[in-house]
This record gives C-alpha cells, sequence and structure tokens, in this order.
C-alpha cells in the first residue's frame, strides 16, 4: 500500500523500517524542523511493533511531506532503497537521501549533505565516518574493527576511492540512480551500501565524503548479522570480476 501526495520541494529522504517505532517519531520531528525543506518517504516491512501506525499518525500533521510505503513482509534493506527511489524518481525528486531510522545518522548534519549536491561539486555525497579520522561513538571496538576492516578490504579489492565504503548516509542527484539499472541491484545491507557507491564510480560520477559523527542506536536493536557481513564480503568480489568481464 502507498500513501502519497505530490512534493512540494526537491528533496526526498527515504528511510527504511522495522521495528523503529521507537525511534521514527522523533527522527521525522528533527527532519522537518531542518531549515533544509525536506519531504521523507518510510518504506516499512511490516513491522509488527507499530511502526506504519505512527508513521500514518504523523502524516496528517505533514500531509505534503511525508509518505509511507508498507510493505507486506521483512523484504531486506536494498530492496527497500530501490523501492524508495523509484518512487522519488517518479515523482520529480532531484536530491534522494538514505537514511538510517535509529538516530545513528544525524538528521542536523543533512544540510551540509545536500551543499555539494546543491552547488553540482559532486554527484553522490556520502557522510563518512573515517574521512580524515574515526568518529563513531558507543560502538564495541569489535564492531569499529570490523567495519574499518572492510573498509580496507573494500578498497583494496576493487580500488573504490571512498574510505567509509559501507556508510549509509548519502545523498544521490537524481541522475546517478537514472544511470544505475536498479533491476540489477539485489544487495542487502553492507553490500547494498558498497555495490551502489561502486556502480556509480564505474558510471563516472563525483564521489564526495563529509564528515559527520555517527552515534549507534539507543533505542531499538541493530539489524546487523553474520550473513549480512559475508554477503558483503563475496559481493566484493562479485562486483569486481563482474566489472572485469564487462558484465556490471
Amino acid at each position: 500500500m502507498v500513501t502519497a501526495t505530490a512534493p512540494q520541494n526537491d528533496t526526498l529522504v527515504i528511510v527504511p523500517t522495522y521495528n523503529e517505532a521507537q525511534n521514527v517519531e522523533r527522527l521525522l520531528t528533527l527532519l522537518f524542523a531542518l531549515p533544509c525543506h525536506v519531504s521523507a518517504l518510510i518504506v516499512d516491512d511490516a513491522s509488527p511493533d507499530g511502526t506504519a501506525e505512527r508513521v500514518r499518525a504523523l502524516q496528517l500533521q505533514h500531509p505534503n511531506r511525508l509518505f509511507l510505503i508498507e510493505r507486506p513482509g521483512k523484504l531486506g534493506l536494498g530492496s527497500a532503497y530501490v523501492t524508495g527511489f523509484r518512487f522519488g524518481l517518479s515523482r520529480g525528486f532531484t536530491y534522494l537521501v538514505e537514511m538510517d531510522a535509529d538516530l545513528s545518522h544525524n538528521p542536523e548534519d543533512l544540510p551540509r549533505l545536500l551543499e555539494p549536491l546543491r552547488r553540482n561539486e559532486a554527484d553522490l555525497v556520502i557522510g563518512s565516518r573515517y574521512i580524515g579520522g574515526v568518529r563513531v561513538m558507543n560502538w564495541p571496538l569489535s564492531r569499529l574493527i570490523l567495519s574499518y576492516s572492510a573498509s580496507l578490504y573494500t578498497r583494496a579489492i576493487t580500488c573504490l576511492p571512498v574510505y567509509d565504503v559501507t556508510a549509509g548516509f548519502k545523498g544521490y542527484h537524481r541522475r546517478v540512480l537514472e544511470a544505475i539499472d536498479l533491476d540489477r541491484v539485489r544487495s542487502n545491507g553492507y553490500s547494498f551500501q558498497i555495490e551502489m557507491k561502486y556502480r556509480a564510480w564505474r558510471k563516472g560520477f563525483r564521489l564526495l565524503e563529509v564528515p559527520i559523527v555517527f552515534t549507534e542506536r539507543q533505542e531499538g536493536s541493530s539489524k546487523m548479522s553474520k550473513a549480512i557481513v559475508w554477503e558483503a564480503a563475496w559481493k566484493v568480489w562479485e562486483l569486481r570480476l563482474r566489472d572485469l568481464l564487462g558484465r556490471l
């Protein structure tokens, strides 16, 4: 089910959710208080905790800025973003932003993400935890080592010129998403974030990292799993091989 009205601005923030009722209202309140006028799309995977119900209630307060897509089950992060991209492109948004629902991405950083896009200094802007140093709050050392090592591993194999390859706070100009065949993007989790950056880079688009502070969620539970880590590890080799064979 899709609930939508015509946009009144050029920026859509896409937020996938699964059991984020504890966070989604606060996130949307912070987003709509920003000086840069943005719309938001929640893509909810049938959260049993009532996430979608909270969003529908907020739509009454923001009828022209808040959209909701409810999917029938837990279909994954990557497909949620692809669904959001298609929604935003079809409705004429110029800038499309990925953001987590758990407030690990600070909405106050959004204007800095959008500024290089608006100035035509970049086509894909990445909120980076690792450019110019490490800025991660409240992660155990093991999680930090895993994330940072994944970036080193990916860069070594793909030569992708990005320090934070698994970053999930990103802003796209619509021309990037129009140039990528979204039907061929089937990754989830870390691997989705890597694949989208790699495809954009190989298409010749300009990638720019801006520093952000990443703060671990305070409410709800993490969606990280060993399956997500292994998928990302293998996806890196798949991307590189398909690229070498001209089948990317």
